[in-house]
């Protein structure tokens, strides 16, 4: 088995059956705070949607149509599908406390409240107006999504990395070794011994050969 085949097995995180999903990675601590082994908590019913079928993505620009902030428009900046949530940047915010201790009081911190799907809509870039969207294939058969009210195609956002560089914007600096240098091929496999390789390369000859040995 290939070690990257058993590096992912590894990785995999195995839940409970209950487990109530929330904001936090099912492996950190504050996930098994909330989830104690032998307490079940009260059951979120979710409706779960294909991922064939989800349409909105980390970098889409959403407008919010309920709560506090509806009307108001912001990025997306976390998904969490086993919810149907999204998480918009500085909005739908909440305050509290963090770090309480006898006598301190704690850090009064602001952090963004996960909107449900059916709460937000994507902007049409052509015009910055909600829509609804659906899942379509082009003549060249790649699929896209596109705006029911104008017909439009919305792109999909360009997937950042964890180091915010996205590799289809990114451009070779003088000091970045070029795709030709990478792929060029710059070692010959040989049976020689080092010292045989050695000794070809200075110009020396030697006829003389070790004597065989065998090992029993």
């Amino acid at each position: 088995m290939r070690l990257t085949a058993l590096m992912s097995m590894a990785a995999k995180v195995v839940v409970p059956r209950n487990y109530r999903y929330g904001t936090n990675r099912p492996w950190t601590v504050s996930a098994q705070r909330r989830n104690p082994a032998g307490k079940q908590r009260r059951k979120v019913f979710v409706d779960q949607i294909p991922d064939e079928e989800w349409s909105v993505f980390k970098g889409d620009t959403v407008e919010i149509l309920a709560g506090k902030d509806k009307g108001k428009q912001g990025k997306v900046v976390q998904v969490f599908r086993k919810r149907n949530w999204v998480i918009l940047e500085g909005l739908n915010t909440h305050y509290r406390y963090i770090g309480k201790s006898g006598d301190y009081r704690g850090t009064y911190i602001a952090s963004e409240a996960p909107l449900l799907l059916s709460e937000i809509s994507i902007i049409d870039p052509t015009d910055r107006k909600p829509t609804e969207v659906e899942w379509r294939f082009t003549e060249e058969g790649e699929k896209v999504r596109v705006s029911l009210r104008t017909g439009r195609i919305i792109p999909k956002p360009p997937v950042q990395r964890r180091d915010g560089i996205i590799p289809e914007q990114w451009k070779d600096g003088p000091k970045d070794t070029s795709t030709e240098d990478v792929l060029r091929k710059t070692y010959m496999p040989s049976l020689k011994t080092l010292q045989e390789e050695v000794m070809e390369a200075m110009g020396i000859q030697e006829d003389r050969r070790h004597r065989t040995s065998y090992w029993y």
